[in-house]
């Protein structure tokens, strides 16, 4: 699995964002993507998931109502809008991808995740 996150850069508070994930190799469609983040001096942590099929999402709470995620399957491209942006969005987004079946217990776990792409830098400003 290899993955490439793009679409980062600087941005506004209140301003938006679109990141992509590229996808190379088989099988996409078979797997749970992810979206983590993880600013400078504090842990990674969960943004967002959405299942095989698209049919499940699943946020956290600080992005839920401003982030949206979705993919493409025919494109092996996974997707995160991020809207109304605030400084505290401040990171390195990275995609990741799981074979998993797609449950809001664990989707949030870094840990369930097999393969994992380089970052891409959001800097949001006040």
């Amino acid at each position: 699995v290899q993955l490439q996150a793009s679409g980062g850069g600087l941005v506004q508070a209140g301003g938006s964002l679109r990141l992509s994930c590229a996808y190379s190799g088989l099988s996409f469609r078979t797997y749970v993507m992810g979206w983590f983040r993880q600013a400078p001096g504090k842990e990674r942590e969960f943004v967002a998931a959405i299942s095989q099929s698209s049919t499940r999402t699943l946020y956290a709470d600080s992005v839920q109502g401003r982030f949206s995620i979705s993919r493409d399957n025919a494109k092996n491209t996974v997707y995160l809008q991020m809207d109304s942006l605030k400084p505290e969005d401040t990171a390195v987004y990275s995609c990741a991808a799981t074979p998993a079946g797609f449950s809001t217990t664990y989707v949030a776990k870094s840990d369930v995740y097999t393969g994992w792409g380089q970052g891409t830098q959001v800097t949001v400003s006040s």
